[in-house]
C-alpha cells in the first residue's frame, strides 16, 4: 500500500513539474505586431485584438493552487508573459497615447491601476512585478524581460517566455538589452547604464559583489574599473 501511495505521489509530482501552459497564442501576437527592434504596432493590434484578449482570458482563469503545482521556471515565465501581455492590453485599451505615464490617475501611477486579471481577481502591474515576481523569484534578469511600453524599456521579444526555454531567453534578453548603446555602453573610463540599474541596483548586487561585476559579462568591452553613470529614461511609447 505504501509503495502504491509513493508511486502515485511521484506520478503527481512528475505530471505537475512537466506541465507547460500554452503560451503559443501570445507568441503569435508578438510575432505579428512586434518588430525586430521590439517596437509594437499598437494601432494594428488594437484593430485585431481577439487573440490577445483570448490569451489573457485563459491566463486570468488559472488558479493560484494550479500555478503552484508548476515548475519554478513555468511559474516565472507565466508571470512575465502576463505582465507584458496585460501591458499591451492596457495600451490598446487607451490608444492612441504618447506614453504609458499619461494613463495614471491624479494620485496614482498607471502601474497602480487594477488592469491585470490574475487568479480570477483584478490586480495591478506593480503587484505582479514587486509583490510576486521580485518577492518570489531571486532573478534580476526579469528586469530585462518586463516591458512597460516605453522606448527605454528592454525590447519586447517576438516570442512568449516558456519554462523550457526560460534560462536561454533571459540570458539572451540580458545580452540584447546591454548591446543597446543608447541605454548601456562604455565610453572611455565611464560605464553608462540604464536607469533600471539605478532603480533596482540591489537586485543585481544580490547576485554579485557589485553592479559592475554583474553587467561585465553582458556588455561589450570590460566594465571593470569604470565609473558608473545612468542614462536618461525615455518614457515615449515603444510604438512602430
Amino acid at each position: 500500500m505504501k509503495s502504491l501511495l509513493a508511486a502515485l505521489a511521484f506520478l503527481t509530482v512528475s505530471l505537475s513539474s512537466s506541465f507547460a501552459f500554452d503560451h503559443t497564442p501570445l507568441t503569435g501576437v508578438l510575432n505579428t505586431y512586434v518588430d525586430e527592434n521590439g517596437m509594437v504596432n499598437y494601432e494594428s493590434l488594437k484593430s485585431n485584438r481577439g487573440a490577445l484578449d483570448a490569451y489573457l482570458k485563459k491566463t486570468g482563469a488559472v488558479s493560484e493552487k494550479e500555478l503552484k503545482g508548476w515548475s519554478k521556471d513555468e511559474q516565472l515565465a507565466f508571470y512575465i508573459n502576463v505582465y507584458n501581455a496585460e501591458t499591451l492590453k492596457f495600451i490598446i485599451d487607451n490608444y492612441p497615447v504618447d506614453t504609458i505615464k499619461d494613463l495614471g490617475g491624479f494620485l496614482s501611477t498607471p502601474w497602480d491601476k487594477k488592469v491585470v486579471t490574475l487568479f480570477g481577481e483584478e490586480t495591478t502591474l506593480n503587484a505582479v512585478e514587486h509583490k510576486i515576481i521580485r518577492k518570489q523569484f531571486d532573478e534580476p534578469r526579469i528586469h530585462f524581460a518586463l516591458v512597460c511600453a516605453a522606448i527605454s524599456c528592454p525590447p519586447l521579444r517576438s516570442e512568449a517566455y516558456t519554462g523550457a526555454k526560460l534560462e536561454s531567453q533571459l540570458d539572451n534578453q540580458a545580452r540584447v538589452f546591454m548591446a543597446q548603446n543608447a541605454k548601456n555602453r562604455i565610453e572611455g573610463d565611464t560605464l553608462y547604464l540604464s536607469s533600471i540599474f539605478d532603480w533596482y541596483g540591489g537586485d543585481f548586487e544580490s547576485k554579485e559583489k557589485s553592479l559592475i561585476q554583474y553587467v561585465d559579462p553582458y556588455i561589450d568591452g570590460s566594465a571593470v574599473g569604470k565609473k558608473v553613470e545612468f542614462t536618461d529614461y525615455d518614457w515615449s511609447l515603444n510604438k512602430q
